[in-house]
């Protein structure tokens, strides 16, 4: 009879989520045993090192949710960690920018929930002291919000692994391993991944693009669907940098989890401007015309998915045609900052969003867990998961022990 390797944890998924989820088990059990899978060769390979890199504030989540709750405390918990490990961030402040009179009001709903929320140091900008902030931008009416920032995601998640792997000896971190399968077997639960087989006293299941797949793998039905929406990032050229001080976001359309497109100075001190959301034929593609036989198959024989598409058509085309247009993506840009020039951007890289689609075409919009018999699932960990990760994982920790 073969033994296969026992661990008392099993984290699959290797991307900030299932990095922090690791690392607090190692905090709060530093005797046990702990195993980080990761399918690809690094980690924070999709969403965490694909995405705009800020330390979100908690302002606009609805009051109350997990993702108003996670996203204050796990803000409060990710600087104080990025200060004591020396990982480099700034709070530099964002300003939220209404350009337009119908976006006033809209304004106006996200700073009540801002103060609901307990958003700290937030306040109102009028349209004369707008430029004492971002000289460049222009809007009607702004919220200030000091508590905003950039980090580096990565290298937040390869310490949190590094510290989970310092905590005990008989931690592991598997890279290149993807899970093929998983069932009960004794009281522990067996995973099987592309190279080995172990078993577990407990799973946590972090992973992102592919989570409802391992879900089902694990017997779970689920009322939700992971639809991957790929977003563009443009680059200001090295001239053009000076004309973004701080974080730039438009108000955003509250039919949409979505931010839009917006200014994010980013760690290194270079400029990007984005991302779009367009339906993306492959969910781990980074490139236009990334396809996937498989994941469009998917995608497109669930009904949720049409039933979005369908509400949402309009919308759709719109991101679709901008993210072929340089002009266009230009256009929604300087709505904003309205000196901006086609010469003074260019593409730069992609990411992919995680996004779970429930059966009658509505975007999930808040954190989903669920425990299963000794599996745990991260099932929809969307924006802004990266900022809320260490509560998040705090928030895992809790569900562990439910039956």
């Amino acid at each position: 009879m073969v033994k296969h390797p026992l661990y008392d944890f099993i984290v699959v998924g290797g991307g900030i989520v299932g990095a922090a989820t690791a690392f607090k088990l190692s905090c709060k059990y530093p005797d046990a045993s702990i195993a980080l899978i990761e399918k690809e060769s690094e980690l924070a390979s999709h969403q965490t090192g694909r995405n705009s890199g800020v330390i979100h504030s908690g302002i606009y989540y609805k009051p109350g949710s997990l993702k108003a709750l996670n996203c204050l405390e796990g803000r409060r918990q990710l600087v104080e960690f990025a200060i004591e490990h020396k990982i480099q961030h700034e709070i530099c402040g964002k300003l939220i920018l209404a350009t337009k009179k119908e976006e006033l009001e809209l304004l106006q709903a996200i700073y009540e929930r801002g103060l609901q929320n307990g958003t700290p140091g937030i306040r109102y900008l009028s349209e004369k002291e707008i430029p004492e902030y971002e000289p460049c931008a222009k809007g009607l009416r702004a919220i200030w919000v000091p508590g905003a920032g950039i980090i580096d995601y990565p290298a937040v998640t390869r310490k949190l692994a590094g510290l989970m792997l310092e905590a005990n000896p008989e931690n592991s971190l598997l890279l290149g391993e993807h899970v093929t399968g998983m069932d009960r077997d004794g009281g522990k639960v067996e995973i099987r991944t592309s190279k080995r087989v172990l078993k577990g006293s407990q799973v946590i299941v972090c992973a992102g693009l592919q989570s409802d797949r391992i879900a089902e793998m694990d017997g779970l039905k689920l009322d939700m669907q992971i639809v991957g929406f790929r977003g563009d990032y443009y680059e200001l050229t090295e001239a053009a940098r000076s004309k973004v001080k701080h974080l730039i976001y438009p108000v955003p359309d509250p039919r949409y989890p979505f931010l839009g497109i917006h200014f994010t100075p980013m760690i290194g001190g270079h400029v990007e401007c984005g991302p779009n959301a367009v339906f993306t034929f492959k969910r781990e593609g980074y490139a236009r015309t990334s396809f996937s036989l498989k994941d469009s198959l998917e995608a497109l024989a669930y009904g949720g998915t049409w039933r979005l598409f369908l509400k949402n058509w309009k919308k759709g085309l719109e991101e679709y045609r901008r993210a072929f247009s340089g002009k266009l993506f230009l256009k929604e840009a300087r709505n904003m900052i309205p000196s901006l020039t086609q010469d003074e951007i260019y593409p730069t890289r992609s990411g992919v969003r995680a996004q779970a689609v429930g059966l009658k075409g509505q975007m999930v919009d808040d954190f989903v867990i669920v425990n299963n018999n000794g599996v745990t699932h991260v099932v929809n960990a969307p924006s802004p998961a990266a900022t809320a990760c260490l509560a998040i994982a705090d928030e895992v920790l809790k569900k562990m022990t439910e039956s």
